[in-house]
């Protein structure tokens, strides 16, 4: 661990637009021999001082395009083709958690650790797309910190706005890489002060919730610093317009109220208390945060908002408009992007397409059946609500519209209109996904009866060249956005009173109306009365809405976690779904008619309670006692 808290480098470059582009963050100036650069001079004004704080935005991995393909869904909502073993998503299955570390991952092919930082922006394609994983770039970011708030005194030549702005972005960097941290390997130290190099270091670990507090500490500082929008102030006139990544304090409230919430959840107040239920100290102290960012939100005092269910897709891809970062008015919390274009298309992309629809054999992906079951119907009740009114003969029928926008089923579009005549597309130009169909393959194609269609378009093929140069496909996972912040509103709010009708002090909408407002943006109805009355039953719909309005948003992993459930059944099971088609397909295949629709388990993962917390790396373990190795590993 203590090989990652090293030397900081001064970066000179105030760029970080919305395009994430080459613009950004490219000019290192690292002390040379010859040279002469003081703290005096590196911390003196404001742009040297910002040019500094820059290199923080380059630690944020980009979890969906570290390696040519990629795994960061490790719930029971993913399952990867047979014979690729090298991904996380795998191991995770078999239970083995040392897969995270680069010991365990020959191929480098996840975005937690790697074996040589990289934090060099002008190679996009080389180092820095391979090598900014969380682990090694959180404890280099927390010592960058430090090293800046050790040095906040020497920031002479700047207004008190450009001050507090340098101050806000370092603590709720310092807040950020610890919660990032703690969320996967539990207490760990806290780190606020420059650690000496030549001292012995061995800062003991800290239970969950002191670690929380001081991450709490750090985000309401920022939250107090940080203005809403940067480009409505005077700080740094020469980057008006590229601001969109900037650390603000709508993203310091959102991760306020969602470090509270995790510190509230069961497994962290287990760990911590003692206590299998929510804590609803923290639950009320998550609200309140959430609460004052969603009230801004709603007073449309912020640039951001639910984006129309017309433009859904932008949240998650961009195509046609030039590789601009998705995400649109909704996401709050994104990362610099390496080449968004190429390296979406060469490899992401290809991972949710079976080979017959490309030309490569790349890793195939596909949603597991037992996930998709989550998506209920538009008139808000579950399928297995005995008044939905879902019908197995015919399942697509009636469905959430989330459903038809993020999976594609049996006779989905394939191709464009265009093209789906044409010869050479022939009985392609839908999703055959019966039992034996065209697109069902183990390997090469999907294991369980679906697609995912979340993230690409549908000219996404060989034949439309969807990710061809000229339509600029680029894809991107956001850490947070706007419809996140409701949900885990509603979840703080009800926990924290243990009503539906909860809420916080500074916001007027109670959790069943935080939750409603991202059914009502889909065109689902609202909540069923009949899982309003009890917290348990409010509960299990808030999960669903989650599982729903967030899925393959890699989310899934630690919300099974933190609420006791990923070594309980049914979420050890992954299962496909086998069926017919009954006749031709219909025009509309929301209509087609099926036969024996029935679920087979294909995965059992024999998780138990030391499955909660990853392990930690044996050589950081054996370095002092205080700092041990997670419970079963």
């Amino acid at each position: 661990m203590k090989k990652y808290i090293i030397k900081y480098a001064v970066m000179a470059c105030l760029s970080l637009g919305l395009a994430g582009t080459a613009a950004s963050c490219t000019d290192y100036l690292d002390k040379a021999p010859e040279s002469d650069v003081t703290p005096e001079n590196a911390f003196k004004d404001f742009h040297n001082f910002q040019g500094f704080v820059e290199e923080l935005y380059a630690c944020i991995p980009d979890m969906a395009k570290q390696y040519w393909s990629n795994s960061w869904n490790w719930g029971e909502d993913e399952v990867i083709g047979v014979d690729c073993n090298y991904h996380m998503g795998y191991k995770v299955d078999q239970g083995d958690f040392w897969g995270w570390q680069a010991e365990h991952d020959g191929w480098g092919a996840g975005f937690m650790d790697c074996k040589t930082l990289n934090l060099d922006f002008t190679t996009p394609n080389d180092g820095f797309r391979w090598n900014r994983d969380l682990w090694p770039a959180s404890w280099y970011g927390i010592r960058k910190c430090n090293m800046g708030l050790a040095n906040l005194d020497l920031l002479t030549d700047a207004t008190q706005e450009q001050k507090n702005a340098i101050a806000g972005q370092l603590y709720f960097f310092r807040g950020w890489f610890h919660f990032m941290l703690i969320q996967y390997f539990g207490g760990l130290p806290y780190i606020d002060k420059v650690l000496p190099p030549n001292e012995t270091f061995n800062e003991p670990r800290l239970s969950y919730h002191e670690c929380a507090d001081k991450a709490a500490d750090d985000f309401r500082m920022a939250a107090d610093l940080l203005p809403i929008d940067w480009d409505k102030t005077s700080i740094s006139p020469s980057t008006k317009g590229n601001n969109q990544l900037r650390i603000n304090k709508i993203m310091a409230l959102g991760y306020l109220g969602k470090n509270y919430l995790w510190a509230g959840s069961p497994l962290m107040n287990k760990v911590s208390t003692g206590s299998e239920s929510y804590n609803q100290e923290y639950c009320r102290k998550a609200a309140e945060a959430f609460g004052e960012l969603l009230t801004l939100v709603e007073k449309k005092q912020t640039q951001y908002s639910l984006v129309d269910f017309e433009d859904y897709s932008d949240l998650f891809y961009t195509y046609g408009k030039n590789a601009q970062m998705p995400g649109s008015t909704e996401a709050l919390f994104r990362g610099l992007v390496a080449d968004g274009w190429q390296n979406s298309a060469f490899g992401l992309a290809l991972q949710f397409v079976p080979a017959s629809y490309k030309k490569e054999n790349n890793p195939q992906l596909s949603p597991t059946a037992n996930y998709v079951h989550y998506y209920g119907m538009a008139n808000g009740l579950p399928l297995d609500d005995q008044e939905s009114k879902w019908d197995k003969n015919h399942p697509w029928k009636g469905r959430d519209p989330r459903f038809y926008h993020d999976i594609r089923f049996d006779g989905s579009p394939m191709v464009s209109d265009a093209k789906k005549d044409s010869k050479e597309v022939g009985d392609l130009a839908v999703a055959s996904l019966y039992t034996g169909g065209n697109a069902r393959d183990d390997q090469f194609g999907s294991r369980t009866g679906f697609l995912l269609g979340k993230f690409i378009p549908v000219t996404a093929n060989k034949w439309d060249e969807g990710w061809g140069w000229s339509p600029q496909l680029h894809i991107y996972c956001s850490y947070m956005r706007l419809a996140d912040i409701y949900l885990m509103y509603a979840e703080a709010a009800a926990n924290a009173t243990g009503s539906s009708a909860g809420k916080s002090t500074n916001c007027t909408l109670t959790a069943l109306a935080a939750i409603n407002t991202i059914r009502k943006r889909a065109g689902v109805e609202g909540v069923n009365d009949k899982y309003t009355g009890s917290i348990d039953l409010f509960n299990s719909e808030i999960r669903r809405e989650r599982a729903v309005e967030l899925a393959y948003e890699g989310h899934r992993f630690t919300d099974l976690r933190r609420w006791l459930l990923i070594d309980k059944k049914p979420y050890t099971e992954k299962t496909a779904v086998d069926f017919q088609r009954v006749g031709e397909l219909a025009e509309n295949p929301q209509e087609t008619a099926v036969s024996g629709y029935t679920y087979r388990v294909i995965v059992t993962r024999n998780f138990t309670e030391k499955h909660y917390w990853l392990p930690l790396k044996l050589s950081d373990v054996t370095l002092y006692p205080e700092f041990y190795q997670n419970p079963g590993w």
